[in-house]
């Protein structure tokens, strides 16, 4: 797929699978069947592709290096070439992350793209740019690589402009902070790459802004519901993306309140208390049980009216 075929596939909407756990250890055939629940049900317009990203709804940021290929490896083998298959990268320590690239590049199934994940630890704006360039050129270069930055970190906002200018292998930015900084961001990538809102599925304001597509962490309880704002996006029918935007702000609320401390564990909590048969929630990943029985409760209240977009 050329960069203009894969930009227009990423104005879309982005679903993020949460990586399920049993024993404290990832469950495989749970995940395949997470993965054919939102392959199987694709409401996108126009015959479009589903994009999944194992990212950080996926818990990627606690996933060791071998199960993250092996996640990728199945996923990649389940989609074929039905999907677009993204995989995030955590990108320190830099060195081993860009072995699992040539790692996964060499699948028989290799990612379409990775996306960045925001820097840990101490480092200067000049140091992620010096570093992710020649990172990204490296394995560009060597494995076809294309990569997305996940936009958290408002001070790096320069940098971030420069490198997809800078580098052909770097082809756009998800922005995961403010509505506020979309304008600016759409008007200074302009065509040298891709603006996605990365905040959820209320990301219809972003797209009246310059965004092109948005993320969604809920598809796996409601993939009809992100698919349709989708749609309804990509025809300027906003009036009809609001009206299903204001069906999912309660659960959204609940995700991203207190820095996102349920992001995780309200998913797999609506998924349980969901009833439905096709999808396997698992017993709540590292770091992220099943959320307490107050917060169970506005769930439950929350997703009422989501169900019929299973």
């Amino acid at each position: 797929m050329n960069n203009s075929a894969l930009l227009e596939a990423l104005d879309s909407v982005t679903t993020i699978p949460p990586i399920v756990y049993r024993d404290g250890r990832i469950d495989y055939n749970a995940h395949l069947k997470n993965m054919s629940y939102l392959m199987n049900r694709n409401f996108l317009s126009d015959g479009r592709k589903r994009v999944i990203s194992l990212a950080g709804t996926s818990l990627i940021n606690h996933v060791g290096l071998n199960d993250q290929l092996k996640l990728v490896e199945e996923t990649g083998n389940l989609m074929n070439n039905n999907g677009i298959l993204m995989s995030a990268i955590v990108p320190n320590p830099i060195r081993e992350v860009g072995d699992l690239i040539e790692k996964q590049a060499a699948l028989p199934r290799p990612p379409d793209l990775y996306l960045i994940m925001p820097l840990g630890g101490i480092y200067s704006t000049e140091g992620l740019y010096e570093g992710l360039l020649e990172f990204a050129n490296r394995y560009g270069e060597s494995c076809g690589a294309r990569f997305l930055y996940y936009y958290r970190n408002e001070r790096d906002r320069d940098q971030i402009v420069r490198l997809i200018k800078d580098s052909p292998h770097i082809i756009g930015v998800k922005v995961g902070t403010f509505e506020k900084d979309v304008s600016s961001m759409v008007e200074d990538v302009a065509d040298d790459g891709i603006v996605i809102w990365g905040v959820g599925d209320r990301s219809t304001k972003g797209a009246q802004l310059g965004t092109k597509g948005h993320t969604s962490g809920i598809s796996i309880l409601c993939a009809r519901a992100g698919d349709e704002i989708n749609n309804a996006q990509r025809i300027k029918d906003y009036d009809t993306a609001f009206s299903i935007e204001e069906k999912v702000t309660a659960f959204e609320e609940i995700r991203f309140e207190n820095g996102r401390a349920y992001n995780y564990s309200a998913v797999i909590e609506a998924m349980k208390l969901s009833g439905f048969n096709d999808i396997d929630p698992g017993e709540g990943g590292p770091f992220n049980p099943f959320p307490p029985a107050d917060v169970s409760k506005r769930i439950a209240t929350a997703i009422e009216g989501l169900l019929e977009y299973h």
